[in-house]
């Protein structure tokens, strides 16, 4: 049996009829930027979100640093993030001309350790970017909290956790601004880069608008300068058809987690947690294993296609030597960076290939 990490032509083969009209709706209509698609998107995934606002723009990476641009953080300023992440969450914060502070993770979540937070914050942080990483929520509720007693800002990266909530609340709607990229391979993917930024502050939604649209207040009159960064109509109208089918897909990418960690239990591995205040949406499924490398190569013998999400933390990579961070600045990070192991999971994967996954990692470990 051959099991990729995650197979889109399945995916596409479900809902083609679907996809290849509204496609064709849009070279019909001969409008491809900036259009009605773009508009009752935006207006579909800010009321599915549970915000006033959102602006379409190229991709989840603009988000972040339209995002950060928006809120007027630049040279001089800090921002407290994580380093177990997409480099992107990073590199919006240094394209500002700001210095990302990393804090440890919390080992059950790998998001951002809240009780690490505070003991980072300087006279010159203005802002905490947590993520939600593989789909579960970073810990909110303190998060606002310290951000409110410290007058910092709320970004949340949400790229990888389209629908998941936290205490019943969609995460993306919770801080100032949250940010959705739209890469194929996420719970709603385009066909191609896309992203999208939301707030319920009507001033921000603005100025962001402006900022992905060359600083223009109308066209050819440019207030300030800004970045072409737009969510074209094509990949709009793609995305609307994909969103009423994402909690049905959710919910399905649940329920294969459920079965992982049913069949994998006492297993020796350890397997992802979903914490009472979350509901996780399982971008990914990642096991963490010391023998990591040994699964890995194992599977593969077995025709099992697996990632690691993220082999080297932020904070260690060449491009951020300059910060000076070094090796066990951010153990638990460190550690889950060199442990974890993420499982095909995708809408369509059966639940045949499932169990072909787990016992293969059983023998594996068993050995």
């Amino acid at each position: 049996m051959m099991i990729p990490f995650i197979d889109l032509k399945r995916e596409h083969a479900e809902i083609s009829e679907e996809i290849n009209h509204a496609i064709q709706g849009v070279l019909k209509s001969g409008w491809f930027i900036l259009g009605e698609q773009v508009k009752g998107f935006e207006e579909e995934f800010s009321r599915y979100i549970g915000t006033k606002y959102a602006t379409g723009v190229n991709s989840g990476s603009d988000a972040l640093y339209l995002a950060l641009q928006a809120l007027g953080i630049g040279k001089g300023d800090e921002v407290i993030t994580v380093s177990h992440t997409f480099v992107s969450t990073a590199d919006a914060i240094v394209r500002n001309g700001a210095k990302p502070v990393f804090v440890d993770i919390d080992a059950d979540t790998y998001c951002i350790d809240v009780a690490k937070i505070e003991e980072r914050i300087t006279k010159r942080t203005r802002a905490l970017l947590p993520v939600h990483l593989y789909g579960h929520p970073a810990d909110m509720e303190p998060i606002t909290d310290i951000a409110r007693r410290h007058r910092l800002f709320v970004i949340e990266d949400a790229c990888q956790a389209h629908g998941a909530e936290y205490k019943g609340k969609k995460v993306g709607s919770i801080g100032d601004i949250g940010c959705f990229s739209f890469y194929p391979v996420k719970n709603l993917g385009a066909y191609g880069d896309g992203g999208v930024v939301l707030t319920n502050d009507q001033a921000l939604a603005t100025k962001l608008r402006m900022l992905g649209n060359c600083g223009q207040s109308q066209k050819y009159y440019h207030d300030f300068v800004g970045v072409n960064s737009r969510l074209d109509e094509i990949q709009a109208a793609i995305l609307r058809v994909k969103l009423h089918h994402l909690e049905e897909w959710n919910e399905r990418r649940r329920e294969i987690a459920r079965f992982y960690d049913e069949l994998l239990r006492d297993s020796g591995i350890a397997l992802p947690l979903e914490k009472d205040y979350a509901k996780h949406v399982y971008h990914l499924y990642v096991i963490r294993h010391k023998n990591r490398e040994k699964l890995q190569k194992r599977l593969l013998d077995d025709g099992i296609q697996t990632l690691i999400h993220y082999p080297i933390p932020v904070h260690l990579q060449r491009a951020y030597r300059t910060l000076g961070y070094g090796k066990g600045d951010l153990p638990v990070t460190e550690k889950c960076a060199g442990e974890v192991l993420s499982l095909p999971i995708f809408t369509e994967l059966k639940n045949e290939e499932v169990e072909y996954v787990a016992q293969s990692l059983r023998e594996v470990v068993s050995r």
